[in-house]
């Protein structure tokens, strides 16, 4: 399986280059304070209906949190795409993050959460995306008394790590069943243990927990991902040990270090001490998990941190009473390649858990479970005579069909797989039959669970509606045939014949692991090319009926990724800037073979006039490039005045030769929006906007001559999404302080066919699509 959630690689590190620098917020050295929430700017002044183009999913879903006091409150977190709440009657998933502004684009990252088990009405969210350079702001913990329709934020004295390694332990926040104004988070980078005795308004560390951790990946990774200690990743109180309004006594944390991963208060946090006769030697524990009915405590365990790691791992039981430790794993260490991960107890039957080898990507993830606290345990899958497996469920994803991902493997795998990545699982506390579980691309679910016992099959579905958790890195909204294609991290992308319908299946015929970018011939937009990332060729391909079907390009040798691709405007040719080659190429025809073209650097980004074919343009290093032989030549236009640095994007308007329109640059630098009309000779910088990222062009106002101009951009002091009806000259905002998603900084375009309707890129809040209300 290909997609295997989101990793600082590819397409999404050139996301987070474009973003560095720009999250601002600031906090107290000493200790974590509440800060207001963030300024906001003035109010639409157009009304807009916002939505996700439907994909359903896409991305990790390393944590599932169901409330223990109500029925059918239950949340949702993943790695960059904030966090959602259950909605039982639409059986759908609500974001409820998306009022995060472009400067706080970090806190969509959402490291853990956790549902007040007193009063459910309250939640509360640990949010930051890096811990290293990448993300230059603090973490938070976010709090709501409304279940997320609104929040406050305490900003953090560090860095939380929602995209980082071992973002699938957990849960690191926590609130006391017994007096829940007492809540702990654990935190990664040698940060230890931190409390609130506020409900979450201000937070200390526990100096007396004694250990930080001391687990990382990679320690000679430079970039500071893989060498982060991954830190305290777990809470868990003994409800028993407490009564209703004062602090539960006994509390066990876990940590990432591979010879003391179990930590145990008797005294509400006072004192801590190293739980004896714990396993040692290579294994964290993924998650501590502990049943009040039977005082037992189950870890889950890995030798490794996760998501995508792990060889060998083993189950444990904790007996509280006799402080018992007893190796329960669902295989002999000798059998096992993987590490475990997910764990749940069923708060309704006292002794029955289930567990999950989060890591066995082959030829599936596996799903344990016990009815006897471990026991025995069953599987969902086993082999029978090889290659042959019996399976204890059945499989049902015809409302998301692409999570075939195009493939018909060969026994033992299967299509769709069960799952990869399988971190989160949960059983609901109120319903033994309903459980639902993470993986890298969706969330599953069932609502038979008991089959299991009975000898019956359990019916195991997508329950994913609603969560939108794409990274987009391109869309393009051609004059005819589907109104949406686009291009996504590790899903690849669709062709949307209907927005409001899920794809029946990803790009394929070849399948990238990412798409980096596409483009269609303007005037015959049948013609489409796109280009991606991949370990190995293919890195482009075409087709001919408007992204329906596609066949593998040829490329030249030294491609290493996708970079940026441009279509002629009647197809007849491309020009393609791929990564790792020392230059940009053309290819008249489906590219069967490429040529160097001379004076454009490597790694220019690419674009194709719309009206003349023979014309492409090339930008890079505040340079703009022009060619009007194919791209076999380029030659240097303007660089007076356009940025130096930072990322830029540019694109040619529809039905006029010339008609350029150019944002990006840096805050360090010159950052706004430019408009060329004769091909990029001369730029015209537009004065009223501070910043621009992304430009795309749409149907034009009734009366108007000029198409509709779309951006995401800094105008008039204000962050937001715009619309122009006039060529530049006045800009309305279109999205509101609810409706801005972190970054949504990649992509940006109208829909030719359709006057208002525009497309937005974010960050792993999928595609939104705006209509004039």
């Amino acid at each position: 399986m290909r997609s295997k959630g989101r990793r600082p690689v590819g397409a999404l590190m050139a996301a987070l280059a474009l973003v560095g620098g720009l999250l601002t917020a600031a906090a107290s050295p000493a200790a974590a304070r509440p800060e207001q929430a963030p300024a906001r700017g003035a109010a639409q002044a157009d009304a807009y209906t916002w939505k996700n183009v439907r994909v359903d999913g896409g991305g990790f879903v390393p944590g599932i949190v169901f409330n223990r006091k109500e029925k059918n409150l239950a949340y949702a977190r993943t790695d960059i795409g904030g966090a959602y709440r259950w909605d039982q009657p639409g059986k759908r998933w609500v974001p409820l993050l998306d009022s995060l502004d472009w400067d706080h684009w970090g806190w969509t990252g959402v490291v853990s959460l956790a549902s007040d088990p007193v009063d459910p009405d309250k939640v509360y969210v640990a949010a930051g995306t890096y811990t290293n350079s990448w993300d230059p702001g603090n973490g938070a913990v976010l709090r709501s008394s409304d279940r997320g329709a609104s929040w406050r934020s305490t900003t953090l004295p560090f860095k939380l790590g929602g995209n980082m390694p071992g973002r699938g332990m957990g849960e690191r926040l926590a609130v006391d069943l017994n007096k829940n104004s007492v809540l702990y988070l654990g935190a990664p980078s040698g940060n230890g243990l931190w409390r609130s005795t506020d409900s979450g308004v201000t937070w200390s560390k526990v100096t007396a927990f004694p250990n930080p951790g001391s687990y990382v990946q990679d320690p000679s990774d430079t970039s500071g991902y893989l060498s982060d200690n991954q830190g305290v990743v777990w809470v868990t109180f003994d409800e028993r040990t407490g009564t209703s309004g004062g602090a539960t006594k006994t509390i066990y944390v876990g940590v990432a270090d591979q010879d003391n991963t179990v930590y145990r208060s008797t005294d509400a946090g006072a004192t801590w001490s190293r739980v004896a006769g714990q396993p040692t030697g290579y294994l964290l524990s993924h998650k501590g998990v502990l049943d009040s009915k039977n005082g037992c405590l189950y870890l889950t365990t890995s030798d490794k941190g996760g998501p995508y790691d792990g060889e060998k791992g083993q189950v444990w039981r904790y007996t509280t009473a006799t402080g018992e430790w007893k190796n329960i794993s669902p295989m002999a260490d000798a059998d096992t390649y993987f590490g475990y991960s997910g764990l749940t107890v069923d708060r309704a039957r006292p002794g029955t858990l289930m567990v999950t080898g989060y890591s066995s990507w082959w030829p599936d993830t596996q799903i344990f479970r016990s009815t006897d606290s471990g026991a025995t345990w069953t599987r969902a899958w086993d082999f029978t005579s090889y290659p042959d497996r019996s399976f204890r469920y059945t499989q049902d994803i015809s409302s998301v069909p692409w999570l075939t991902f195009g493939t018909n493997p060969s026994p033992p795998e299967v299509t769709p797989k069960l799952g990869w990545m399988t971190e989160a699982l949960e059983i609901d506390p109120f319903d033994s039959n309903r459980m639902m579980y993470g993986t890298g691309a969706t969330v599953y679910g069932t609502e038979n669970l008991s089959n299991w016992d009975t000898g019956g099959k359990i019916t195991i579905t997508p329950m994913v509606k609603g969560l939108e958790e794409t990274a987009v890195n391109d869309l393009v909204s051609p004059p005819a045939g589907a109104p949406l294609l686009s291009a996504l991290g590790d899903i690849g992308g669709f062709r949307h014949t209907d927005p409001d319908a899920v794809p029946a299946k990803m790009y394929a015929s070849p399948t990238f692991t990412t798409t980096t970018s596409l483009d269609y011939a303007e005037t015959n937009p049948n013609t489409v090319v796109r280009v991606g990332n991949n370990d190995s060729a293919p890195r482009i391909a075409f087709s001919t009926d408007n992204g329906a079907n596609w066949w593998q390009g040829s490329e030249p040798s030294g491609v290493t990724g996708g970079g940026t691709v441009a279509a002629a405007a009647d197809g007849s040719g491309f020009v393609w800037a791929p990564e790792g080659t020392s230059a940009v190429y053309h290819t008249t025809g489906f590219g069967t073979s490429w040529s160097a073209s001379s004076g454009i650097p490597a790694g220019a980004v690419v674009e194709s006039d719309r009206k003349n074919p023979r014309k492409f343009y090339g930008f890079k290093a505040g340079t703009f490039y022009v060619s009007t032989d194919g791209g076999a030549t380029f030659t240097a236009r303007a660089s007076s005045g356009l940025p130096a640095d930072g990322p830029v994007r540019f694109k040619a308007l529809p039905g006029a030769e010339g008609d350029i329109w150019l944002a990006g640059g840096s805050a360090s630098g010159a950052y706004g929006l430019w408009h060329s009309t004769d091909s990029g000779a001369t730029f015209t910088k537009l004065s009223g906007v501070q910043q621009a990222d992304t430009i795309g062009f749409g149907k034009a106002a009734p009366g108007a001559s000029y198409q509709a101009l779309y951006t995401s951009a800094k105008i008039g002091g204000v962050r937001g999404v715009f619309r122009s009806t006039d060529a530049g000259a006045s800009w309305t905002r279109i999205n509101d302080d609810a409706h801005q998603w972190g970054w949504t900084g990649a992509a940006i375009t109208g829909d030719p066919r359709v006057y208002g309707r525009v497309y937005v890129s974010t960050n792993g809040r999928g595609i939104l699509r705006g209509d004039i209300s």
